[in-house]
């Protein structure tokens, strides 16, 4: 008797490609026929302040892509634009699906709506399975001897190191078993018809073997736009597989390249093990910090209006192109969190909205780690001197006259927002309020 043929489900999300994805690779050996769709997801897209908003138009081209590329297969995706739970009502109505699998997703709203999804699809005697996908070690994968989770970089990574060398790095070529599509057809909705705009900001391409090779000699310059990878929007909507990158850092012997990628992962697992940290301080005792938070002031910082050009061409840079050097994210963090004595939340919250590769994972991550208040944090009495810091980094002005063509102007340029010494004093003297027993 043979065995009967019915319809699965693979569900697109942080994964937007057909080359080496683990779920899609299970899904489409599963013996049945695979019917990827796609969730414009209303809970989330109802909450973007800007039309334009870059990451749409991102994920909207990359879709477009894979919907081409599966259309020669006489396949398609079909999308649905609404709350996740609705969409599936309708997912299940249409297609009568014997299983649905996916790739793990990490952050708090993700796990909630997966939660609810799954308990859905149990209910119906839908089995669902899912997969290790966006990251190379995840979830307990990486624990402490007592069980607990790391929560201080360098043993993490030193363990990450081992378990990978340890470990074989298997790699799911998904793109030689499309001929287990369903072959049918769906109509792609435009971005008018999600209720956006195209963005007029370019993205980053996909070729990073050369940066990767010489990463470690130019990450650290800003004005060099080839000097790193700029693979984080691809990272970050899984257009890219991170096994391959992984691969290629140890293939070229790149461990400051490779560092990167285990930090992504460490914050990706603070979240994990410790979701409370969207809003709370890792150290509870930084949420009693005294913040000004002067609106007049954040309006500055955010408009690159500050008077310090390392920090204002950053801003420029990241308004204009969704996108700002790490070295700069860095100095431009503190500034606002110790400079202005603005609460890093208000920064979080605005990088949010602006940035092409937000994750919230790593931007949490890293605005605690400005602020002092998260893992392997900057010492509070850390403070950059972004005199200092555009000396360094940017000698030649490069970057900043790329960004502030009035910084020659002192009629156009402003003055310094705050005197760095005394920002500097005053900044020690509240945390030092804050943090006493």
């Amino acid at each position: 008797m043979h065995k009967q043929i019915g319809t699965c489900i693979f569900w697109f999300r942080r994964d937007l490609r057909l080359r080496d994805n683990h779920a899609l690779y299970e899904a489409l050996r599963s013996g049945h026929h695979v019917q990827p769709v796609f969730i414009f997801d209303r809970t989330i897209l109802s909450k973007l302040e800007d039309k334009d908003d870059a990451r749409v138009s991102f994920i909207h081209q990359e879709l477009s892509s894979i919907h081409l590329r599966l259309g020669q297969q006489q396949a398609a995706i079909a999308f649905y634009h609404d709350e996740p739970l609705k969409a599936w009502k309708e997912i299940v109505k249409t297609f009568n699906p014997i299983a649905v699998y996916f790739n793990h997703d990490y952050e708090p709203y993700a796990r909630k709506r997966d939660k609810e999804i799954r308990d859905f699809l149990k209910q119906g005697q839908v089995a669902v399975y899912s997969f290790k996908d966006q990251v190379i070690f995840e979830k307990e994968d990486i624990l402490k001897n007592n069980d607990e989770a790391y929560t201080v970089f360098t043993p993490y990574k030193n363990c990450w190191l081992a378990q990978l060398a340890s470990s074989v790095l298997k790699n799911y070529p998904s793109e030689d078993h499309l001929q287990s599509l369903s072959t049918c057809q769906q109509t792609m909705p435009s971005l008018q018809d999600l209720g956006f705009t195209a963005t007029k900001q370019p993205f980053p391409s996909k070729r990073y073997k050369k940066v990767i090779a010489d990463y470690h000699d130019t990450r650290d310059n800003p004005s060099d736009e080839q000097g790193t990878s700029r693979l984080s929007v691809h990272l970050r909507f899984g257009t890219v597989s991170i096994r391959t990158l992984v691969q290629e850092a140890r293939k070229a012997k790149e461990k400051t390249w490779l560092n990167e990628l285990i930090w992504r992962e460490f914050y990706m697992m603070i979240l994990w093990h410790f979701p409370q940290t969207v809003g709370k301080a890792f150290k509870p005792a930084y949420d009693r910090i005294q913040w000004q938070n002067k609106e007049t002031e954040f309006d500055a910082w955010c408009q690159g209006k500050t008077g310090y050009p390392l920090v204002d061409a950053g801003m420029r840079q990241l308004n204009e192109t969704g996108f700002m050097h790490n070295r700069v994210r860095m100095v431009a963090a503190s500034f606002l969190c110790k400079h202005l004595l603005i609460d890093w939340r208000w920064g979080e919250a605005y990088f949010a909205r602006k940035l092409q590769d937000y994750e919230q994972s790593s931007n949490i991550g890293n605005w605690q780690w400005a602020a002092g208040s998260g893992n392997d944090a900057a010492p509070y009495f850390r403070i950059f001197n972004p005199e200092l810091q555009l000396k360094k980094f940017d000698p030649k002005l490069v970057y900043a006259r790329r960004w502030i063509p009035e910084l020659d102007d002192p009629f156009k340029y402003p003055s310094p927002i705050v005197e760095h010494k005394k920002a500097r004093e005053r900044a020690l003297e509240v945390y030092k309020n804050a943090l006493r027993d």
